[in-house]
């Protein structure tokens, strides 16, 4: 039986005692970001205190020392996922790397006429750059329907591609509804129909077993900080042939093969040729640790644990009859729900003075709020350190949240 509580001593914000509004932290918005173990402190603050130095600069023990470091990181990241080294590119987390894929990739290749398809249930992350490489190209955005749950499924694909379609542009879990994407077959989808697949994973990787050659992906992002790694560190991973004919993003220092007096430059190959200038090396390394973390825990131990916890808090939260839960039928650690007569802000600021930590809001994805009906949700999301106990907290605190807040407001 998998039991939180063997983990929680590794994570310094679980040891702390830490309070809120005078009452203990219970942690609910791992969706957003995660807790840090001890062993990624520890490699953070070994870079800053013994190994700090820089990557690919010096003809020094500490810089060959660093560039170990990060090619075993890099190999650490390719093995975590089922990817090759070299189609790993390091990046400042998941937004960073749908850019440089938009960028690099959509900007380049697509034209007038050119479709990109997108759902309505996409972080701005997996929106916003393809509405620029559309503003850039004069390609168009065009949504694959969902189900009336909020489904992304390969019937509703096949129905919305067409010849014209060139990217589909996916998220693998969605960060409200959590719901989890069939990837396999809408990959299978895409390639058949002439298509590249790029996935969001930003809610997927730390969650969920990810291999990209069996899912056949085409690009696959990522962040560090939702996976127990620091922030301000992500990956884009992509088929060497794809990254290969790509154009850099940002360039700078060690991207280049040379460049002269005449405006003349040529590029390494992938990955440097998307890693412009000192990389945040802490961060590697701490992204590496936070693998070797997750390795430790078990990903098949954490999805779960987390799909049980889902169905203890949706069974709790509806008994409270005090609730709306939108995605009581997902599969993820992801409970969307609101406080029946309170808006969500309101819901969420009731939770903090209870010690709960829940997000509120449209949780970055803004057009999904015509779909659900409401224009704003409370968010819990949990992760392999969440207690049932946690869960009840939350549970105890929304049956008492509406009377309360009621009687707060009106007198």
């Amino acid at each position: 039986m998998f039991d939180p509580n063997s983990f929680r001593k590794d994570f310094p914000m679980l040891r702390s005692g830490k309070m809120m509004q005078g009452k203990p932290l219970v942690w609910l918005d791992n969706a957003s970001t995660t807790f840090k173990p001890d062993s990624v402190v520890a490699a953070i603050t070994r870079y800053y205190t013994s190994e700090t130095s820089n990557s690919h600069r010096g003809d020094y023990d500490l810089c060959y020392d660093m560039d170990m470091e990060v090619l075993n990181a890099r190999k650490a990241v390719a093995d975590f996922i089922g990817a090759e080294t070299k189609e790993i590119v390091f990046t400042s987390g998941t937004t960073g790397s749908i850019n440089l894929l938009a960028y690099g990739y959509g900007a380049k290749y697509l034209k007038k006429g050119d479709e990109i398809l997108i759902t309505e249930a996409e972080h701005a992350s997996n929106v916003l750059p393809w509405y620029r490489v559309e503003e850039m190209t004069g390609c168009k955005v065009n949504f694959i329907p969902l189900t009336k749950e909020g489904r992304l499924t390969a019937e509703n694909l096949e129905k919305a591609i067409t010849p014209n379609t060139k990217l589909v542009c996916v998220a693998h879990v969605t960060n409200v509804l959590g719901f989890i994407a069939p990837i396999k077959e809408l990959a299978r989808i895409a390639h058949k129909h002439g298509a590249l697949i790029c996935v969001d994973g930003a809610q997927s990787v730390p969650h969920l077993k990810t291999d990209v050659k069996n899912l056949d992906v085409d690009f696959l992002s990522f962040s560090g900080h939702k996976l127990c790694g620091p922030t301000g560190i992500g990956v884009l991973y992509g088929k060497y042939s794809l990254l290969s004919a790509m154009d850099p993003f940002m360039t700078g220092g060690g991207m280049n093969a040379k460049f002269d007096m005449c405006g003349d430059a040529s590029y390494l190959e992938p990955p440097a040729r998307f890693e412009a200038g000192t990389q945040h090396l802490a961060g590697i390394i701490g992204l590496h640790a936070a693998i070797d973390y997750l390795n430790y825990v078990g990903i098949d131990n954490i999805s779960a644990y987390e799909e049980e916890l889902k169905k203890y808090a949706v069974e709790k939260l509806a008994a409270t009859g005090a609730v709306t839960i939108y995605n009581a039928t997902s599969e993820a650690g992801i409970v969307a729900f609101n406080v029946n007569g309170v808006f969500a802000q309101d819901a969420a600021t009731y939770l903090n003075s209870q010690g709960i930590a829940c997000r509120s809001g449209q949780h970055c994805a803004k057009i999904l709020t015509d779909f659900l009906g409401t224009v704003a949700t409370v968010r819990a999301s949990f992760y392999f350190y969440t207690t049932k106990e946690e869960i009840d907290r939350l549970v105890e605190a929304v049956a008492k949240c509406k009377g309360e807040y009621l009687n707060a407001y009106f007198n």
